[in-house]
């Protein structure tokens, strides 16, 4: 398969593993109409410059030491919602993987992965799909099928809180949402707490999980 019509699509790697690493960026640098943007060992070192470099696609690892893949990749949607990130791992549970889209990935793939496939994955996340191995897929859709349930009148939400569910799955604070919403933070705060009690939650992240899970809005 030819890649070298397209634009140059920047990648950076968030990955321990030396030589995994040192693969994919040889893979990135050998193949026409991708560059590697920078190759890092942990979410802390990488974020700040991820955040500065604004790479078109990142592949992230999620067993990493100090903070998890998923969490990094949280942090780096809350504050870039351009951003695009493609889970790389060896873990296909399904905890892993739905808190890895409640974390903002688009993508999930496991590491063995063909080249060829990595690469048009790569290219599909950056043109606003959401890769996944094929196994990978048909487990989500499983999951979809056997946690999705009616909308009931305990957890029906107002029009307005749908939006500042819609929010909170985007990643935005709350100062964001308020912002988004024309309203003030303290309105925000008491919208989302009808918002927790409608969906037998107790965080953020249980919300949005939940949404993503149930397809209630």
């Amino acid at each position: 398969m030819k890649f070298q019509d397209q634009r140059e699509i920047t990648v950076a790697i968030v990955e321990d593993d030396v030589g995994t690493r040192e693969g994919l960026e040889r893979i990135l640098s050998d193949t026409p109409g991708f560059h590697c943007a920078g190759a890092f060992e942990s979410c802390e070192a990488a974020i700040p410059r991820l955040l500065d470099s604004q790479p078109d696609v990142v592949l992230m690892d999620i067993n990493l030491p100090g903070m998890s893949g998923i969490e990094g990749a949280r942090r780096l949607t809350a504050q870039d919602h351009d951003i695009k990130i493609i889970m790389l791992t060896v873990y296909q549970d399904d905890e892993k993987i739905f808190q890895s889209i409640c974390a903002g990935a688009l993508g999930y793939l496991l590491k063995r992965t063909p080249k060829e496939t990595l690469l048009s994955a790569i290219i599909e996340v950056n043109n606003g799909g959401s890769p996944m191995n094929a196994g990978i897929a048909r487990r989500v859709i499983e999951l979809f099928k056997e946690t999705a349930s009616p909308r009931s009148t305990q957890t029906a939400l107002t029009p307005r809180e749908i939006d500042i569910v819609h929010a909170l799955v985007d990643g935005c604070s709350y100062k964001m949402v308020a912002d988004r919403e024309k309203i003030s933070v303290e309105t925000v705060r008491n919208h989302i707490k009808s918002i927790y009690t409608k969906l037998q939650v107790h965080s953020k992240s249980e919300a949005v999980a939940k949404v993503l899970k149930q397809r209630i809005v």
